[in-house]
């Protein structure tokens, strides 16, 4: 009783002391958290509101909102599309998510496991923009209710369908674009300031090996701050494409070839370094890496590009100089097998990190680890209980 009272006048007295500083207060997330059983489509990522204490998981054609002692609250379905990575936005309030609306063999994919027709020569890729606090019933609808707006990125678009010069064919898709997956929110790279948060979202990228213009991952970067105005109720049978014309800028990330580009994108403040997981890629002149680290504080560097036979100017980032080094590319990141389906930072050197199963029915599961970075030459992270 002494020591809660003791640390309560402590916790007061810092409070009252602090004016702009942030406070720090002990964690409270579980050492493990698992979802549950839920449909047959895997997590794609997850979203921590730590100041409601609530977590939410994508399950591809669904959202899950689960408070703190694993029990459902809400969930939002309806989705014939791909609800990818999430990430929390604390300016708003709000949960953003990344949706793809394609005929590619993943977009086949979902709408076999959905039991829909395919609508070919539609594709549409967003953000999706949730407002967690009306999500207080399961299975409430994606399109009718009002809990979504979804933000139309054209950059993307315009991308996964180019038709470019690969050797001596003509391929789609520029930068092998398969539309978007990872994404976080994250000060500028390079910046000092790190108040003014922006949304990064991370190409798929597709693993042909038989290109050489899919060893790059596409990162692009947004202000989000007025996007009130771009924001329409999702309308799967008629999609929109109301958003920005361009992305505020388009990077690069040297990594070599991966299947599906940067799965999971998560910034951590901690470090200052955004965490890129990824499917490995499978082309022999690489390491092929599940995991890298981009260099938060490292300023964006120009450059040119090959794409389509030219050299066009661009702007990459730098990997972490942690980790395995790869002496033939120079490449660093690491063999770890989790993260592809959700790493969240919690503060502290700590992750939860998701270790995706599915039972003998085929329905898909998810328990998420705690665990604390370490970085070296060997391990990325050990699990902290």
């Amino acid at each position: 009783m002494k020591k809660t009272l003791l640390f309560s006048f402590f916790f007061i007295l810092i409070l009252g002391n602090t004016q702009a500083q942030e406070v720090k207060i002990p964690s409270h997330w579980p050492d493990t958290f698992y979802s549950g059983d839920q449909g047959k489509m895997h997590v794609q990522g997850m979203a921590l509101d730590k100041k409601n204490g609530f977590i939410y998981l994508s399950f591809t054609d669904r959202l899950v909102k689960m408070d703190l002692s694993g029990q459902m609250v809400g969930s939002v379905s309806g989705f014939i599309g791909h609800l990818g990575d999430l990430d929390f936005n604390d300016a708003d309030g709000k949960i953003y998510g990344s949706l793809e609306y394609k005929n590619d063999a993943i977009g086949k994919g979902i709408k076999k496991t959905l039991g829909k027709e395919e609508n070919a020569g539609v594709n549409g890729f967003y953000i999706a923009i949730f407002d967690g606090a009306k999500i207080v019933n399961t299975n409430m609808n994606a399109e009718t209710e009002d809990l979504l707006r979804t933000v139309y990125l054209s950059e993307v678009v315009q991308d996964y369908e180019a038709e470019v010069n690969v050797g001596d064919k003509i391929m789609p898709h520029r930068y092998a674009c398969s539309g978007i997956d990872g994404l976080t929110f994250a000060p500028s790279i390079g910046s000092s300031n790190l108040d003014k948060k922006y949304l990064y979202v991370a190409y798929g990228i597709y693993g042909d090996i038989d290109r050489d213009d899919n060893d790059h991952q596409v990162i692009l970067k947004y202000d989000v701050t007025n996007w009130a105005k771009y924001e329409k109720q999702l309308s799967q049978d008629n999609l929109h494409t109301s958003g920005p014309k361009k992305p505020l800028e388009k990077y690069f990330v040297k990594t070599g070839n991966t299947r599906y580009g940067i799965q999971n994108l998560a910034y951590d403040s901690h470090t200052g370094n955004l965490f890129a997981a990824v499917y490995k890629g499978t082309k022999t002149q690489f390491p092929n890496y599940d995991l890298f680290v981009i260099d938060g504080h490292k300023k964006p560097v120009s450059t040119r590009i090959i794409s389509d036979r030219h050299k066009i100017k661009g702007k990459t980032l730098s990997l972490l100089q942690a980790g395995s080094k790869d002496l033939d590319t120079g490449i660093r990141g690491w063999h770890f097998k989790w993260g592809a389906t959700g790493i969240q930072p919690l503060g502290d050197g700590l992750f939860y990190i998701s270790h995706n199963e599915k039972n003998d029915e085929g329905l898909q599961h998810t328990t998420l680890y705690k665990y604390r970075w370490v970085g070296d030459s060997q391990n990325a992270f050990v699990r902290d209980n």
